[in-house]
């Protein structure tokens, strides 16, 4: 049985959209629901997923479905307790993020959410991470090194690919981004 936590609304800064995410708690962990309705490569698009996780933070199944433009196109992964990731519906692994616990969805700053819930980093405190990066709009999945630090007791910095890009993200009590500088910003957030 799940239960809803917190709801987030959260517009982008950059360009124009907007997204609704759905924090649920259950028995197994959490799980993220979200509907992203914004640009990608310049067409609109429309996203829902579902990111699922353990009590720990670990992603553990994943499913994206897009519209963009007049394509529809849909991924779903899972991962296993030693995080082999998995395509549904192929045989094979993905091998090149094999070890990676946190999924990261390109276009959203709701899996921002998953590392800083797992890493319980104290103040001043760094980590770094391969995460299983999903690439909009192609939705290829591919390893994206990562470093989260955390600044105070709500700030951190966020780098990616050997400190090519870093944001500066402020987060609510449940560890939700609420700015993601220069990108999102949350415009509301309710609790069930």
């Amino acid at each position: 049985m799940s239960s809803l936590v917190r709801t987030a609304l959260w517009h982008k800064l950059d360009e124009p959209g907007a997204e609704i995410m759905e924090l649920h708690r259950h028995d197994r962990g959490w799980e993220l629901r979200g509907v992203a309705v914004l640009a990608l490569a310049g067409r609109p698009a429309h996203v829902r997923y579902r990111v699922e996780c353990d009590p720990d933070w670990h992603t553990r199944a994943v499913e994206v479905v897009e519209t963009w433009g007049h394509q529809d196109r849909q991924l779903r992964l899972i991962v296993t307790g030693d995080s082999r990731w998995q395509a549904d519906g192929t045989v094979g692994e993905i091998e090149s993020v094999r070890g990676s616990v946190d999924v990261d969805l390109g276009m959203t700053p709701a899996t921002n959410t998953l590392p800083i819930r797992r890493l319980c980093l104290g103040v001043g405190e760094a980590s770094e991470l391969t995460a299983a990066w999903i690439r909009f709009p192609d939705l290829e999945v591919e390893p994206l090194p990562q470093r989260y630090t955390r600044l105070g007791e709500r700030a951190y910095r966020y780098e990616s690919r050997d400190g090519g890009f870093s944001a500066e993200l402020l987060v609510d009590d449940l560890g939700l981004v609420a700015v993601y500088s220069g990108f999102w910003e949350l415009v509301g957030s309710f609790d069930a």
